[in-house]
């Protein structure tokens, strides 16, 4: 069920470019790489938004060639993935995620790059700032650290007996850190004391959330990190199995059974890194196109979930909500 009345949250500027009269398509197709963390089934609804709106920015079947490197986990599958992507001299390389980016910056510090789903890209020391990022990339951040309140917000609305909230985080993603800490920051004004729980493997996952107990005051939230959206149907089992109410940042989450997920649209981030790679094959050059924040949210709530737990979902959520798994 589709709730068209969507979230939307001013977190940066959406950059659009009129569809104006472009050049005869070259000759020879220009080489675009693709480097992810995400699955191919994953990826392949991304790629066709993608593709489709290269096209509709003049980009034929003919005049473009993508090569694809998915499903990637750990940093030294990625420095290889990256590394054999690179050697084919693409004209632009589009990544998903902070290791993507890390391992294709120290292959190349020439050809450009359009990331997505990067967390904190200044701070990761990924970008010299969001209005100049400088260097040989750009692209897109998960969304500004001020969001994460709509997370608090879920889960206070959803049992408010919450005072206690976990945060799962990945200690190795720099990006995933400053946002849990963010969210501490912000824990007194919601009434809530907000904890990390720090997850380095699968195992971890498991026993940090189950550690946390299942008492009504309690509730989780998982961050955007490449360990726990590999290892998702773990996370999402540990928090069900618990009885916690859990708020993940990526519709997958709620689609494979989680609680509720809120974040950015990702078929809108791949619309935007198309109009980018069309600036980019054109001569702009990424230090002068800024990062970007999205500017579309989904909200997912899965009712099948919310029953099985006892939780009852306000009206008020399930009016804004984007989508409604029943």
């Amino acid at each position: 069920m589709r709730r068209r009345d969507f979230i939307k949250v001013v977190a940066g500027t959406a950059v659009t470019w009129p569809l104006a009269a472009h050049a005869q398509q070259p000759a020879v197709p220009r080489r675009i790489a693709i480097l992810s963390d995400f699955s191919e089934l994953e990826m392949q609804p991304l790629i066709a938004t993608f593709r489709e709106q290269l096209q509709q920015l003049g980009w034929g079947d003919d005049s473009i060639r993508i090569d694809t490197r998915l499903g990637i986990t750990g940093a030294a599958q990625f420095q290889g993935a990256a590394a054999a992507l690179v050697g084919m001299a693409p004209d632009v390389i589009v990544t998903l995620g902070s290791p993507s980016l890390r391992a294709m910056k120290q292959e190349t510090r020439t050809i450009p790059i359009v990331f997505t789903f990067v967390a904190d890209p200044v701070g990761q020391g990924l970008v010299a700032s969001l209005a100049h990022p400088g260097g040989n990339a750009t692209g897109f951040t998960n969304f500004e650290f001020s969001f994460a309140g709509k997370w608090l917000d879920a889960l206070k609305e959803i049992e408010p007996r919450i005072s206690n909230v976990m945060v799962i985080v990945n200690p190795g993603n720099t990006g995933a850190v400053g946002l849990s800490q963010f969210l501490e920051g912000l824990g007194p004004t919601y009434g809530v004391k907000v904890v990390p729980g720090l997850v380095r493997t699968a195992a971890e996952i498991e026993s940090t959330i189950a550690g946390f107990g299942n008492a009504p005051d309690r509730g989780l939230i998982v961050v955007p990190d490449g360990l726990t959206i590999l290892h998702r149907d773990l996370t999402i089992a540990a928090a069900n199995q618990s009885r916690l109410p859990a708020v993940f940042a990526f519709r997958t989450f709620a689609i494979n059974g989680g609680l509720i997920s809120w974040g950015m649209n990702f078929s809108d981030i791949y619309r935007q890194a198309a109009t980018y790679v069309d600036r980019i094959l054109r001569g702009a050059k990424p230090e002068d196109l800024p990062v970007q924040a999205p500017t579309k949210f989904d909200l997912v709530i899965n009712l099948k979930t919310a029953k099985a737990l006892g939780l009852n979902i306000p009206e008020q959520l399930l009016t804004i909500a984007d989508e409604v798994i029943e």
